[in-house]
């Protein structure tokens, strides 16, 4: 009898290794680890860090994030014969293995370069690489984070952000990518859209749909290119700028788990026509949690009225409490603050429907 039981203990542990090795099997490895130096990446051609490689491409969103009037440029690489499966148009679902950088200059001076990349078991890391005083190439920051830099003619340090403020802008909306998407790349561009680079025709959303990077898109978004639904050019280009600096934590109510826990609904939707309404809905006359100056009584926005509108008097302020965007802006977004304002003061109906 001692024997059977031995006998069924050692199967019975053999069978354990068994599963517990397939497992391993099913798990995918640890990633690599970053390379020390950003030439080592895959953006650059070989020997340069001045010229891309050749399947890299690069973008140019049309309601670009205000980050304290650095100078950007984006790219974006996908594994070969990968692509970008858009067919839910709000959410696109990047391939393992997809690679977006995106250069942040002042003054022709390369300062940073941020990374993040999608991981064989889905997830996301997310990386920067600082630039040497020379330019020859940018090393690869803590993920903790890296001294601020001294830039002349500028009054305040450069910070570099950590992972966890990455991961706090990113990851609070849908998808992570928050510059390559269906409004942020149609063909239809925004002329009054604050601090937008040129377009990249290369790169807007027919080119993509053409060259087989992006697929599944639903056929209506080509014929009618993506637009925010407005009654003005002015409201067109707010509602855009808040969509672009603020709509990744604000996102829609279906964003199921993203976004903070107050009701501002700042993301656009390209297949939902009533998002342009949920996003007027959620800050015109809508009641706001801030109080400033003491006062009982606040609206988020309040048409006519911009120095009694939070949402101008939180994108004024550079006070760490109240300041809005949170985090990425030491500066006051003087460009952006105006047309918000000028859409709240002459663009927003007092006593009308709200609906574009």
């Amino acid at each position: 009898m001692k024997a059977l039981h031995a006998l069924a203990f050692l199967a019975a542990g053999a069978a354990l290794a068994l599963a517990l090795a397939a497992a391993d099997a099913a798990s995918p490895p640890d990633p690599p680890p970053l390379p020390e130096l950003l030439s080592g990446t895959g953006l650059f051609v070989p020997g340069s860090v001045e010229r891309v490689q050749a399947d890299v491409i690069e973008f140019s969103p049309q309601y670009p994030l205000w980050s304290d009037a650095t100078e950007k440029r984006r790219w974006l690489r996908l594994p070969p014969g990968a692509f970008v499966d858009a067919s839910d148009p709000d959410a696109w679902v990047f391939p393992p293995g997809t690679r977006l950088w995106k250069q942040f200059a002042l003054g022709g001076r390369r300062l940073e370069t941020r990374l993040i990349e999608r991981l064989a078991d889905g997830s996301w890391r997310y990386a920067t690489y600082v630039w040497d005083a020379d330019g020859r190439d940018a090393r690869l920051a803590p993920a903790t984070g890296a001294a601020a830099l001294t830039v002349a003619g500028r009054d305040a340090p450069y910070p570099i952000p950590s992972e966890t403020d990455c991961r706090a802008c990113h990851e609070g909306a849908p998808v992570p990518v928050l510059g390559f998407s269906a409004l942020q790349l149609s063909p239809d561009r925004d002329p009054l859209a604050p601090h937008a680079g040129p377009a990249v025709p290369e790169a807007d959303l027919r080119a993509l749909v053409a060259r087989g990077v992006v697929r599944n898109l639903p056929p209506s978004l080509l014929e009618s290119p993506p637009r925010i639904a407005a009654r003005s050019p002015v409201e067109r280009a707010a509602l855009g700028y808040l969509h672009g600096n603020c709509g990744q934590c604000h996102s829609r109510p279906d964003a199921a788990g993203a976004g903070v826990p107050v009701d501002v609904r700042l993301a656009q939707s390209v297949v939902d026509p009533a998002s342009a309404r949920q996003v007027l809905d959620s800050l015109v006359r809508a009641p706001s949690r801030f109080r400033p100056h003491g006062t009982d009584a606040a609206r988020v926005v309040q048409p006519g009225h911009p120095d009694a509108s939070v949402l101008a008097l939180r994108m004024r302020s550079r006070d760490p409490r109240t300041q809005m965007p949170p985090l990425g802006s030491t500066l006051t977004d003087a460009e952006g603050l105006a047309l918000i304002e000028r859409w709240i003061a002459h663009d927003l109906p007092r006593n009308e429907s709200l609906t574009p």
